[in-house]
């Protein structure tokens, strides 16, 4: 380091002149914003890291801790580099001077793209800015040199801070410039950049350099935007300044104000002040605090639950229905992110109904009723939530605000409850209450139901008041800090009105007697023989109204305000708790809606995505919630909603539960929250306990709910939007296969479990549709299907299209219900990129063992070297032990030139030069000619007939087959499969009508004997038959012409060797093995005949079929030329219906024995 800086004091650094080689880059846009603004430097970017250059500054308050970006600072890293722009300031000029560059200056801000200052920085100089005017130059290390390479800078990513530190990160050039470990590298240390989303509102998104950068070696010409395949990049201010948060005026809440006192104030509802007392008396103490442990064990697991989803991950706005959602996958997460949605703008009717409720027993005690009770809970509702919704569109901050004044009545109200239990007064001794007394306690310990209430009834109605858990996570979006805020509020807030719930259970049940009378002249003058309630004790006799009194715990709901010193603080805490759930439920509601509603998961709902001014708010999701509640405020009925609420509540809880059950089951690596203290089982036993609840609470109403979950997952399943999250049901999905398939290879294989498992050569799986339906149709939910193709061609250019076909191609399959998979190779020619797919094509036990070819239809036309490698192909097949089955449709199979003119249009866009050869570069064609055709060839004119033939062939399979035969020439038992796959047909939907018909060969004189004995062989194997045909005529001599025609067909393949000398004819063989020999031809004369006859008899019996099956004639290899091979195949197979020529690998894959 030390030369370094005494070199660089002596002006320019050796590393100056230097280019750093051309690199393509993703970047192209230029950094456009420089010329604008006047300086030699770029705009100053606001001080957020996420702030793309077109934020204003802020000016050098910000510059020292805010504005420095999350890279080296000059203090750490050894140089800096500064954006020049051309033309734009004198620093610029001299800077020109001094690299000797003389391009003009008015060329505008695309050319200033790749001129960068680089400032070695002396560390000892601390921070201080070593570009400073007046003192810059005087610091020994300041050597500006000039990088011509061809870097550019990506416009919104220029941060900087005040003054005039310039870091400039650029997408993912600044890794060339800023020094790694002490030496200029390409490679990119870790930084928090590179794994964000693109749209994340707490920085850009940085792209690391790619491996190919890396590694592949640098182009020779490099292509117009630096990649190879013409695929664009991102426009660089379109990635980056597409999503500018703003960071000013963004309300974000800490744990306590928006975790903990949401949570507390959600769930101390009504029932703290109206029911507990209440709750007490049926129940006895006992029984109550046993209530409230369970209900809270409830919550207290979902807790912790959703703490652990919280912490794994950075969570979003959308609460509930974000963490189920991500985890568990849109299915649930579209289910309950509705029902939760629904369920919250409910409850805010709910409450206000509760509170209204209250606002009408005051009036009426008063004598000041308006109509009568149940329309004046409708106008005071009306009115009441009309005011919440204004609180809560004028924005977070005040709705904040508001929820701290409603917990400091809350509070207030609970601790004049607790003074008022300490000064019993004479006056409330007639109502039942005497302060705290053993006798009390002891009398009101134990259960006293009464009015057909049980324990669990009793349980439902506390049960709402431990729900509100939610209340912190539901806004999700509006947390500084998601991840620490959600657990520490939820789990502090349960213990806390936990404690507060037991505590006043316990004093009011030491306190207040169950009946009282309120008559004061109750009290008991001599000592009754018969009185043991406690009252007698404490000398009052309430015994007169055993059954129906007016006061007590059991009788009066408005215990804790008698109880209480100051009785109108109980009913501000009544009024505080309902409106501060409903102002709770007001806001979680529409943010749940609203999240759901960006993922579009339900399309009709994506007017409600919009979100308005620097928070985001979603104005019509209050809209839409307020309408709700107004709706259910109008019904007035609690009884009936408080049920339904609830269920939906806990069908919440229950899946919250379930997903991190799941989630630790899948046992993916992404699941590893920062919150440690959780269980899977744990949270498997609060899913199953809060379904438990449901029933308890209201059976109906649980059903209900189960219904519309259902019924929405199956929606949404049905729907599949386009969302991947990475949720624990893929990652599931992966382990049971995983699991499975290692179980499956412990197995050893057994004819009856034999399944055709398809290797199909497609190449471009839409190239041959016809191909892909029929083996489909004999292989779907049966057995293996794999589609290959063999990319040939320059290896780079393969690789790039080899994992861009895979991602499209797979998707292309599964959008076409083709239950298939697509296996792409890069091989040197056909034969080879076959050999690497049979070989390792597969997994396990999973792996194809029958190769289903197309037939070459253009053998004759094209170069012999494909014929011979084509052949070869069955040989390998043969080698590997494979079946081989060969499909032939005298229309052809390759469609893919007709497809080539809508591809076209599509490929024009993408292709950077036109004047390419486009439409499908595929070269594992077995069919046709090459498609690739130049553009000016292809016109739009309609479809010539073969053309429109074709198409049609190449859809029939695809159609309901009718009442026709299958024919099945079964002349060579290659262990079964000739007959297996016909039969695996019928049992296909589409095939089911066709019937099977059998044919055989046989000697004229035992006709009926083969029959029988053929007849005896089917039934046994259990395979229906419609007819079985002898053929005795098989070796017949075929029809003079036929030979002609065949003799004919070879004639150009043969090699004639008696006619030439011995020296040429070998040499001749040998340049081109694929040629007949005469020698050949005569050995197998026998063999050729059966092949021609074979054709007149197909055409005599199976003309009419709706497709043939027939044994594939094998050729021995090294004896038959590939040419001869090809002509048997030729005149066997020629003008007939769709021929299937299948050859098992002899190894038996049917059996009779059960």
């Amino acid at each position: 380091e030390g030369e370094r800086e005494q070199e660089g004091g002596g002006g320019r650094c050796g590393a100056a002149g230097r280019r750093w080689g051309r690199v393509p880059l993703r970047r192209r846009a230029a950094g456009a914003r420089a010329e604008g603004v006047g300086g030699a430097v770029a705009a100053p970017a606001a001080s957020s890291p996420g702030a793309a250059a077109g934020g204003g500054a802020k000016d050098g308050a910000g510059g020292g801790a805010l504005g420095r970006p999350l890279g080296p600072t000059p203090s750490q890293s050894r140089f800096q580099v500064d954006l020049v722009a051309e033309g734009a300031g004198r620093p610029a000029e001299e800077l020109r001077k001094a690299s000797g560059e003389g391009s003009a200056a008015g060329k505008g801000s695309e050319e200033a793209k790749g001129r960068f200052r680089v400032n070695f920085v002396d560390p000892s100089a601390g921070d201080e800015s070593p570009g400073e005017p007046g003192g810059g130059s005087s610091e020994g290390g300041n050597v500006s040199f000039q990088n011509g390479g061809d870097t550019v800078m990506s416009e919104g990513s220029l941060h900087s801070g005040g003054h005039h530190h310039h870091y400039y990160y650029d997408t993912h050039t600044n890794t060339y410039y800023l020094r790694t470990f002490g030496h200029n590298t390409m490679d990119a240390v870790p930084r928090i950049d590179y794994y964000r989303h693109t749209a994340a509102d707490l920085g850009e998104k940085l792209i690391r350099p790619s491996l190919a950068e890396l590694h592949d070696e640098l182009d020779k010409e490099p292509f117009e935007d630096g990649y190879a395949n013409g695929d664009e990049g991102t426009p660089a201010g379109e990635a980056t300044a597409s999503y500018t948060p703003d960071s000013k005026g963004v309300v974000k809440f800490g744990w306590i104000k928006g975790v903990l006192v949401r949570c507390m104030l959600n769930i101390w509802g009504v029932m703290l002040f109206i029911r507990l007392s209440w709750i007490v008396g049926q129940a006895g103490i006992g029984l109550s605090v046993v209530v409230i442990g369970m209900a809270t064990v409830v919550t207290t697991i979902t807790g912790l639950s959703t703490s652990a989803i919280a912490t794994n991950g950075f969570v979003r706005g959308g609460g509930a229905y974000y963490l189920i959602s991500r985890s568990l996958g849109p299915e649930f997460g579209g289910a309950i992110g509705l029902i939760f949605a629904f369920a919250n703008a409910v409850a805010v009717a709910m409450y206000v109904v509760g509170f209204a409720e209250t606002v009408v027993e005051l009036l009426k005690e008063n004598g000041a009723l308006m109509v009568d009770e149940m329309n004046d809970i409708r106008i005071i509702g009306a009115i009441t939530v009309v005011i919440l919704l204004g609180i809560s569109v004028a924005g977070m901050e005040w709705e904040s605000k508001a929820q701290i004044v409603l917990l400091v009545i809350l509070i207030l109200a609970i601790g004049d409850f607790v003074i008022g239990t300490f000064i019993p007064l004479d006056s409330k001794k007639p109502k039942g209450f005497f302060g705290y007394k053993a006798e009390i306690f002891m009398e009101n310990f134990g259960p006293d139901f009464r009015h057909e209430e049980t324990f669990f009834s009793v349980f439902a109605i506390f049960f709402p008041a431990a729900t509100g858990i939610l209340a912190g996570a539901n806004i999700s979006g509006d947390l500084a800090d998601p991840q620490s805020a959600i657990p520490k509020g939820t789990l502090l807030a349960i213990l806390i009105t936990t404690l507060v719930y037991v505590g006043i259970a316990v004093s009011v049940g030491s306190c207040v007697v169950r009946d009282a009378t309120g008559n004061v002249n109750d009290t008991i003058v001599t000592e009754l023989m018969n009185c043991t309630a406690a009252a007698c004790k404490l000398n009052y006799d309430f015994s007169s109204c055993q059954t129906e009194c007016p006061y007590g715990l059991m009788n009066n709901f408005q215990v804790m305000s008698m109880v209480s010193g100051f009785a109108p603080l109980i009913s501000a805490g009544i009024f505080s708790a309902t409106l501060s759930s409903a102002l709770a439920s007001l806001v979680s509601a529409p943010k749940i809606f609203q999240a759901l509603c960006k993922d579009n998961i339900y399309p009709g709902f994506q007017m409600f995505a919009k979100g308005y001014g620097k928070n985001n708010e979603p104005l019509r999701g209050y809209l839409l919630t307020f309408l709700i509640a107004l709706g259910f405020i109008l019904i007035a009925e609690l009884n009936v909603i408080a049920p339904i609420i609830s269920n939906f509540f806990l069908a919440s809880y229950a899946l919250i539960n379930f997903s991190v059950f799941h989630a630790s089951l899948a046992k993916s690596p992404g699941w590893r929250p920062a919150f440690k203290y959780y269980n899977m089982w744990i949270s498997l036993l609060g899913a199953i306990l809060c379904c438990i609840v449901m029933f308890v609470i209201n059976w109906w109403a649980a059903l209900l709910t189960y219904v519309i979950v259902l019924g929405l997952y199956i929606y949404v399943t049905y729907k599949k939007p386009d969302v991947n999250w990475g949720s624990s049901t893929q990652a599931l999905t992966y382990l049971n296969a995983l699991q499975h398939s290692i179980r499956l290879s412990g197995v050893e294989d057994h004819v009856k479990n034999f399944r055709p498992q398809c290797l199909i050569m497609t190449g471009v799986p839409s190239a041959r549709p016809a191909l892909l339906h029929l083996v489909h149709a004999f292989t779907k939910n049966v057995g293996l299907m794999i589609c290959g193709h063999v990319h040939m061609g320059p290896r780079r250019q393969a690789m790039k299209e080899l994992s861009a076909d895979l991602a499209k191609y797979q998707r292309w399959l599964i959008k076409n219900k083709m239950k298939a998979f697509y296996a792409p190779v890069h091989a040197e020619d056909l034969r080879d990129g076959g050999q690497y797919l049979m070989q390792a094509a597969g997994l396990g036990r999973m792996r194809p063992n029958t190769l289903v070819v197309g037939f070459k239809k253009n053998w004759r036309q094209s170069d012999m070297r494909d014929v011979e490698t084509y052949i070869n192909l069955f040989h390998d097949a043969f080698d590997i032990q494979y079946g081989v089955v060969v499909i032939r449709l005298k229309e052809g199979l390759d469609i893919s030139h007709l497809q080539g003119q809508e591809e076209l249009l599509s490929s024009q866009e993408k292709s950077p030069c036109t004047k390419d050869v486009i439409v499908k570069l595929d070269y594992s064609k077995k069919s046709e000619t090459d498609t690739s055709i130049p553009l000016s060839e292809i016109n739009s004119s309609p479809l010539n007939l073969t053309d429109q033939r074709l198409l049609d062939a190449s859809t029939q399979f695809q159609k309901k087959q009718g009442k026709s035969n299958i024919d099945v020439w079964w002349l060579f038992d290659d262990g079964g499969l000739t007959l297996l796959i016909p039969y695996l047909l019928t049992t296909k939907k589409k095939w089911k009508d066709c019937r099977i018909r059998v044919f055989i060969g046989g000697k004229i004189n035992r006709i009926d004997h083969d029959r029988r004995a053929m007849a005896t062989l089917l039934s046994k194997f259990r395979i229906d038959f419609s007819d079985i045909m002898v053929l005795g005529d098989i070796n017949t001599k075929p029809k003079k012409e036929n030979i002609a025609a065949f003799e004919e067909m070879i004639e150009p393949f043969r090699l004639h060797e008696d006619d030439k000398e011995q020296e040429v004819a070998d040499k001749m063989k040998e340049d081109e093995p694929w040629r007949i020999t005469d020698n050949e031809l005569e050995l197998y004369k026998t063999k050729t005949y059966r092949q021609i006859r074979l054709n007149e008899l197909l055409q005599e019996h199976s003309s009419t079929a709706n497709i043939i099956v027939m044994s594939l004639p094998v050729a021995r290899k090294g004896a038959v030329s590939s040419a001869l091979y090809m002509a048997w195949l030729e005149a066997l197979s020629k003008d007939l219906p769709p021929i299937l020529l299948v050859r098992g690998n002899h190894q038996s894959v049917l059996t009779f024995y059960s």
